[in-house]
């Protein structure tokens, strides 16, 4: 376990944890592209001669894994926007605050 001597080491424990928050949406967001990518490529291998792309079938991964992704999104983003820079620090404060 780490000892924490001073601000400077929460605020680096606290960046290191938004990097990680954020480098684990880019991945998924990546991977998101990519493999979406591929159906539609595999989807297009697939067509007979003057067959349409745009059927509903053709679009459900990417619909119901874009819901998820936005969640994922949001619950990195958001929380920045919403609750504001630091409000947890806030919020800890408040109920040690309270607690004595």
């Amino acid at each position: 376990m780490e000892i924490i001597k001073d601000k400077n080491d929460i605020k680096y424990l606290e960046a290191k944890k938004r990097v990680k928050k954020l480098k684990g949406f880019y991945i998924h967001l990546t991977i998101y592209v990519l493999v979406n990518l591929l159906i539609v490529f595999i989807n297009i291998q697939n067509l007979k001669p003057g067959e349409s792309y745009f059927k509903p079938e053709n679009f459900i991964t990417l619909f119901f894994w874009g819901i998820g992704l936005l969640a994922h999104g949001m619950s990195v983003f958001v929380p920045q926007f919403v609750l504001g820079k630091n409000w947890e620090e806030r919020k800890i404060r408040e109920l040690m605050e309270k607690n004595k």
